[in-house]
């Protein structure tokens, strides 16, 4: 499978399956513990689920202050790598350490710092695919590092879905499991990693200035005015992103908090959402062999239709088996949606600036889900009901589809 590949193309697709076990885990098992802290702390449902959100929210607007900057800083000569390093070094110890904090408050703050981390990790990795691949085959290799990090993901949260199982039978010490999980995900997601580290060599590159944080600042603010009057496709194509992948972002980061909050199974959520990854697999797999044949936009327009859809059935799920039915149709369109945002955006911005770029993108990229967690903390603590607070995030993506079209149509 990876023989189309060349070295410096897996070894990028492969740090997608490294990270993608820390975003499985903050889709899982994160959200499950913090529930045993907070119930332990006897904070209600729907507490839970908005101090949660907000949490996630919080990390959201660190790193829309920091992702720009750290992606404009990375555009210098010689600076990606080793920006990338330090914020990889912040998340996987963060995820370490997500194993010992004793209390629901505690574990909320080193949560921030590891999800911060990771996302600033992911910024920088971003923009690496404007060095590692050719425009051409942009679409071809985002979308394989969507896929294989979904069934790659998958190796290390069986392994830690067994250990917290055998912690909730108390075959062994909930508390061992749990430290246990997070340290392997922490080991994997190090090692996975370690081809990315020796092979990457950054060929775009703007030269070093004195002053790397003021000439970041400055160099963002012509950017920024540049794209606002010079290019819109690119303006109006980031504002449709942010609002439909913050409704992405959002389901993806809440969808075991919302499976607990709706009272449903705790083990036949985590089965679920290990089968979601197979199907995400599957059909980020597909989507990009469309793109041979269908405009990028085009199939982004159809992910996002799916996305509708979901949220308008989230009304009326109140089962396992509905949540079933509802994690299938995400899946299909989860990695797909993702890859060719990723890919189409990294077509039509210039190469050498690619940091600073992706650190606006990154602002309402992967994982990011500030207006759709703030958005479902606020509807849950008015109106008590966990479907209407989904069911919101329809408004989420209908914006985004209509200024995608208008980003296209240019």
């Amino acid at each position: 499978m990876f023989k189309k590949f060349n070295e410096n193309e897996r070894a990028w697709i492969f740090y997608d399956v490294g990270n993608s076990a820390f975003t499985m885990m903050t889709s899982t098992i994160i959200p499950l513990w913090f529930n045993s802290l907070a119930t332990d702390s006897s904070l209600s449902s729907s507490q839970y689920l908005a101090y949660w959100s907000y949490a996630t929210s919080i990390a959201t607007v660190l790193v829309a202050i920091l992702g720009p900057i750290l992606g404009t800083m990375a555009d210098n000569k010689n600076f990606k790598k080793p920006m990338f390093q330090f914020v990889l070094a912040g998340g996987i110890i963060g995820c370490a350490l997500l194993g010992i904090v004793p209390n629901w408050l505690l574990y909320l703050a080193t949560y921030v710092i590891a999800k911060v981390c990771y996302q600033s990790s992911i910024v920088i990795y971003d923009s690496m695919l404007t060095d590692i691949t050719t425009p051409e085959r942009m679409d071809l290799v985002s979308s394989q590092g969507f896929a294989w990090g979904y069934i790659g993901s998958c190796i290390p949260f069986l392994a830690a879905l067994v250990l917290y199982l055998l912690g909730t039978k108390d075959i062994i010490p909930l508390k061992l499991a749990i430290l246990l999980d997070f340290l392997l995900v922490a080991v994997w997601w190090f090692w996975v990693t370690i081809p990315l580290l020796r092979t990457y060599k950054q060929n775009n590159y703007v030269e070093n200035s004195g002053g790397k944080i003021q000439a970041a600042f400055i160099r963002l603010g012509a950017t920024l005015k540049d794209i606002y009057k010079n290019e819109k496709k690119v303006l109006f194509f980031l504002i449709g992103f942010f609002f439909y992948i913050d409704g992405v972002s959002t389901i993806i980061d809440e969808a075991v908090a919302i499976g607990t909050a709706l009272g449903l199974g705790q083990v036949g959520l985590l089965v679920v959402l290990l089968l979601t990854q197979v199907v995400a697999f599957a059909f980020a797999t597909l989507f990009s062999k469309l793109t041979e044949k269908y405009e990028n936009s085009f199939l982004i327009s159809v992910c996002i239709g799916g996305y509708i859809f979901v949220a308008i059935y989230a009304l009326f799920m109140h089962t396992l088996w509905q949540f079933g039915i509802m994690a299938f149709i995400v899946g299909m369109f989860q990695g797909a949606i993702q890859a060719l945002s990723r890919s189409y955006y990294a077509q039509i911005i210039p190469a050498e600036t690619s940091g600073e770029y992706f650190g606006l993108y990154d602002i309402c990229g992967k994982g990011a889900a500030f207006m759709g967690t703030t958005l479902v903390g606020f509807a849950v603590s008015i109106t008590h009901s966990v479907n209407i607070a989904v069911g919101t995030l329809a408004i989420l993506f209908i914006l985004g589809f209509i200024f995608l079209r208008k980003s296209a149509a240019l």
